[in-house]
């Protein structure tokens, strides 16, 4: 064990492989979410001519990488079928290899920096997932090409929802979410982003109008973005309430990078390539910025500190666009793209309730109601 406590828990699954040890050899390994068991991630890369213990270490290497991207604070169970890796990491066996002493060093500074890691021997046929990534990687590079994740597969996604709705049993967490004020770029329909842009007065009044919906909305919380335009919409319904107001990092906009500011015809005229693919695959970002699938993994690291803090209870949640139409999306177990058909006004309340034992429900959506015409 290492580290400190820290945050979301995740399952890393890794493995390596040698057709020849040492021979042609490649790693892969993933990351789950421990409570769910969603794939957060997949890595694999072939590594050359290398012994499978080598490729064992890279894959942890890799795991334990993929992981502090998904959250820094996390805490890291690794599972593994190399009781030679489990061993030496735990502190059990001595590391007397020259080619692993490098290796486990790295890990360990990789370990070092997360909320804590714990290491666990599992059976070949329970590691099946890694060793396929492994397999994929070392098969690639036999033809001349480098590994790519299947778009089928893409991590973050949920698995489909079951044909049939089953009633959950136990009462939910509410999310109310409510969109900020109207800014100057909101008006002008420009790419507000990581920008902290102000609300305008117009905006100010409607996180007013918005407060006084809420006032007797039985709120046990107040969590916003740490963007001002959030701060602002947030403390109008803090002074109707009482409530504190907790920010949440994970909850803030997208980072739209080159396009922050930019009309999205200008995004186009200036980026044609690369504003089609950014709508084509929610794993490419919009140039210095940050991908949807990133945003995707960070709300819902957010949303499961939420569960853990406020079970059973009504919390605000004050953020932008992109992260409300992510919870959305993942509470209908829609797909990627119904982000670019769902639209989303300034102020505009929506609310879901998220159920332990089972499916989210969506209650409202878009909701504008409250603001002056």
């Amino acid at each position: 064990m290492s580290g400190a406590a820290g945050g979301r828990k995740v399952v890393v699954e890794a493995d390596g492989g040698s057709r020849g040890n040492p021979g042609p050899a490649g790693y892969g390994a993933l990351v789950r979410d421990a409570l769910t068991g969603e794939v957060l991630a997949e890595v694999a890369e072939s590594i050359g001519h290398a012994t499978n213990n080598v490729a064992e270490y890279r894959g942890l290497i890799a795991g334990l990488t993929a992981a502090a991207e998904i959250d820094p604070s996390a805490r890291v169970e690794v599972r593994m079928d190399s009781k030679l890796v489990v061993e030496q990491m735990s502190g059990q066996w001595k590391i007397k290899h020259p080619d692993m002493i490098p290796l486990a060093r790295e890990a360990r500074g990789l370990a070092q920096g997360l909320g804590s890691v714990s290491y666990g021997w599992i059976p070949r046929n329970r590691n099946a997932h890694a060793d396929r990534l492994a397999n994929e990687a070392m098969d690639a590079a036999a033809r001349g090409e480098h590994w790519v994740r299947k778009v089928e597969e893409t991590p973050g996604e949920p698995e489909p929802p079951p044909s049939g709705w089953v009633p959950p049993s136990t009462t939910p967490m509410t999310t109310v979410l409510l969109r900020h004020g109207e800014t100057p770029l909101s008006v002008e329909k420009r790419f507000a982003g990581t920008n902290d842009v102000p609300l305008t007065a117009n905006g100010l009044a409607q996180a007013r109008a918005a407060a006084l919906a809420l006032k007797d909305r039985g709120l046990d919380a107040i969590v916003t973005s740490p963007l001002s335009r959030c701060r602002d919409t947030a403390a109008e319904v803090a002074a109707v309430t009482g409530l504190d107001v907790r920010v949440e990092d994970g909850f803030r906009e997208a980072d739209f990078g080159e396009w922050e500011g930019l009309t999205f015809a200008e995004a186009g005229k200036g980026w044609p390539a690369e504003l089609k693919a950014w709508l084509a695959d929610p794993e490419v970002a919009p140039p210095g910025g940050e991908s949807f699938a990133h945003v995707s993994r960070r709300v819902r690291t957010a949303l499961d500190k939420l569960k853990v803090r406020h079970r059973e209870q009504t919390v605000l949640v004050v953020s932008h666009v992109t992260p409300i139409k992510l919870l959305v999306k993942d509470a209908l177990g829609a797909p990627m793209q119904s982000l670019y058909r769902m639209h989303l006004g300034v102020a505009a309340l929506s609310s879901i309730d998220w159920y332990a034992d089972g499916p989210a429900s969506l209650h409202t959506f878009n909701d504008t109601h409250h603001l002056p015409a």
